[in-house]
Formats: structure tokens, sequence, C-alpha cells
């Protein structure tokens, strides 16, 4: 089971390798923290903030080839969490099918912060974090 989720905060510590976003359920009082990389952090501020570079970054990149074939973010799911690692899948849609891409949830979460994608968490990776 899922449940939807949203990106609640974004911690950016420009002195450290090892930033941190916050993912809390939409409708409860769970979150939990991810640690990622400098470059996705900013991806995912840039794209927010509705930033555009003069050149396609490797997230615009990604998402200009999803829409350029035809396909639709339908969501993420932040599916599994395995000794400290957190993995994710990116939902799909192309001409009528479902398509699952294995994911690190920092490049999920970048890719569908400008398309506006829902994010879930699957239930028990909520229980795990939350003990």
């Amino acid at each position: 089971m899922e449940k939807e989720a949203e990106l609640s905060r974004i911690i950016i510590n420009e002195q450290s390798d090892q930033q941190i976003i916050v993912i809390k359920e939409r409708h409860g009082e769970r979150s939990f923290p991810i640690v990622i990389g400098i470059v996705e952090i900013f991806a995912i501020d840039r794209r927010l903030k509705g930033i555009k570079p003069p050149r396609p970054m490797t997230h615009d990149l990604l998402a200009d080839v999803i829409e350029g074939l035809g396909a639709k973010i339908e969501k993420i799911v932040i599916n599994d969490l395995q000794n400290h690692t957190f993995y994710a899948k990116i939902h799909l849609s192309l001409n009528g099918q479902s398509v699952e891409i294995d994911s690190r949830p920092s490049d999920a979460i970048a890719l569908c912060s400008a398309s506006n994608a829902p994010i879930y968490v699957a239930e028990h990776v909520f229980e795990e974090t939350s003990q």
C-alpha cells in the first residue's frame, strides 16, 4: 500500500556534500529525511523555483526526453529502504501502457518537481522510518 506524500523541506548546507530533503505524509503526521548529494539538491531547488539554465541540465534533459517520446510522468514511489538506502520507481505512461523505471529518490524527485507529478511512499517505508 502507498501513501501520498510531499516534499516538505529542503535543507541546503553548501559546506557539505550531504544535503537533506524531508518527505512528509500528505494527510498525516509522519515524515522522514533523505540524505542526497549537492547536485541533486540544487536541481530540485532550481526546478521548484522555475529557474531555467541556459542549457538543459541532466534532470531537464531527462524530462525533455520523456516528453519528446510522448510519455508522461504519472507518479514517483519511494518503494523501499534497505541498509539505510532508499529506493524509488518513476511511473510513466506511454501509449496507454505503464512503465516503471528504477531510480534514486533524489533523481525521481528532481525529475518530477517541475512536472507536479505526485510522490507516494510505500507504507512499510513510513513504518520503518517512524520507529
